[in-house]
């Protein structure tokens, strides 16, 4: 590995050792067979028999994957046109990785701090939203911090209100802060605006949603999709071993709770996603780990339709600032990333490859390394560019188009759930969405709109 390694890798109990060889492993990935964990590690390091990362090998571990991707979902590269519209950077979690929270008591109306943050309205989330469908988006993307205030519904305020002790269920009332976030229903309802669908609710706001109660995941995510959730983002995932978890995010929730709550938004019927943020303190044996859950889980419900390496972006965050590590992934890390998901999960058709993450060039490069899929026009993007990521906001669908066409693929357009396709020509500009309500195929931004947006986020 090319990051500095930190005292708390040496502790770890999973290391990345096997008795499995490279070469076996390579040809069982060639040979479409189910990989084993030691396979995964074998090929993430490129042979646990060397030192470092093997340029030539790696070379083989990507084109097998670029095979598998070609064999599974041929030449198309797929995008979404989507807003972001995370409601509050309020939570008081802590997590090591993160730089999108702003501590929660900082909102409130006595605080004698300013807060460097934001907190929306159900009212201010449904103009933002509605705004962004009279343009053509379809999908809203909504992941937000933990915010005390933050209820399910009004049942559930009724009882976080008369608990015996709220600071040990994380509440506070929403007369104490600045501006309420409301309920997680009355937000959802809010972004349910003309057809829109809404991607929202990851396993840790599920928890937050069903705090002091006995509820059941399926109550919440059913109460939720009563409101008009549509599909639940599988962020929070982080890494799936309990080991790294305790030094990046211990006051999360740990593996088999987040896996329950992807059952059970499945099982109420809400598609889902899955996600895997690498490159901090874990090492190759938690990523195989982690990706076999991940297959486990698809094994259980078949409901998760893409997988998302999402890269560790260091910068500003107290993993950083702290000395913990000195920086994110390598390249190669990048890569080999991508490349064994898709060779690993053979039960998930689709691999995204973030440009928010890798920026353009490396990004386009992971489309030759077993991802499909490239994200969503995003009309805002907060969370990367909030712990130093540098790669701007917005992908018009023209960026698309040049972009996907450049390494020889076919750009199409998709909806969140993948069923729905349109093949876009790239000799028929201009460019823009089809398949939303109000889709017409006009661009999203104006020139001048997009010229601004697509500004570094650190500019």
């Amino acid at each position: 590995m090319d990051r500095a390694v930190s005292e708390a890798d040496l502790a770890f109990d999973h290391v990345p050792e096997t008795d499995q060889s490279f070469e076996n492993a390579l040809a069982k990935a060639r040979d479409g067979d189910r990989l084993t964990v030691d396979d995964a590690i074998e090929l993430l390091t490129t042979g646990t028999d060397r030192e470092g990362i093997d340029r030539r090998r790696k070379e083989r571990v990507l084109e097998a994957a670029d095979r598998r991707r070609a064999a599974v979902v041929g030449e198309e590269v797929t995008f979404v046109a989507n807003l972001n519209n995370n409601v509050t950077t309020a939570c008081n979690v802590g997590c090591l990785f993160c730089n999108f929270k702003d501590a929660a008591h900082t909102f409130e109306e006595a605080s004698e701090v300013e807060t460097a943050g934001f907190t929306k309205t159900p009212e201010q989330s449904r103009e933002i939203v509605a705004d962004a469908v009279s343009r053509g988006i379809y999908e809203v993307t909504s992941v937000s911090g933990l915010h005390p205030a933050f209820a399910l519904d009004d049942e559930h305020r009724e009882i976080l209100e008369a608990h015996p002790e709220p600071k040990a269920v994380n509440y506070k009332p929403p007369e104490r802060y600045e501006t309420s976030p409301g309920t997680y229903v009355d937000q959802i309802a809010a972004m349910s605006v003309d057809g829109v669908h809404v991607h929202s609710m990851t396993p840790e706001e599920a928890y937050h949603a069903r705090r002091g109660t006995d509820w059941s995941y399926e109550e919440v995510f059913r109460r939720l999709k009563d409101a008009g959730l549509d599909t639940v983002p599988g962020t929070a995932a982080e890494i799936l071993v309990e080991e790294v978890r305790e030094v990046i995010c211990p006051g999360k929730i740990g593996t088999e709770e987040w896996l329950e709550a992807m059952e059970a938004a499945a099982d109420v019927g809400l598609g889902t996603t899955a996600t895997i943020m690498y490159g901090h303190v874990e090492n190759e044996a938690h990523r195989a780990l982690h990706l076999k859950r991940v297959r486990d889980l698809q094994d259980r419900t078949g409901n998760v339709t893409e997988f998302v390496p999402l890269s560790f972006v260091h910068q500003n965050t107290p993993l950083y600032e702290h000395d913990v590590v000195s920086s994110g992934p390598s390249t190669d890390e990048d890569e080999l990333m991508i490349a064994v998901s898709r060779l690993f999960l053979d039960n998930v058709d689709h691999v995204q490859s973030s440009w928010v993450k890798y920026g353009d060039e490396q990004g386009l490069k992971m489309l030759t390394c077993g991802a499909d899929d490239y994200m969503g026009t995003i009309l805002s993007e907060e969370i990367t560019k909030r712990a130093g990521g540098g790669y701007g906001e917005f992908r018009s669908f023209a960026d698309y188009v040049e972009m996907i066409t450049s390494i020889g693929r076919v750009p199409v357009e998709r909806s969140t759930d993948y069923e729905t396709r349109r093949v876009i020509d790239p000799d028929d500009p201009p460019f823009g969405p089809e398949l939303g309500p109000k889709a017409d195929g006009t661009p999203l931004l104006t020139d001048d709109e997009r010229a601004d947006r697509a500004l570094p986020a650190d500019d």
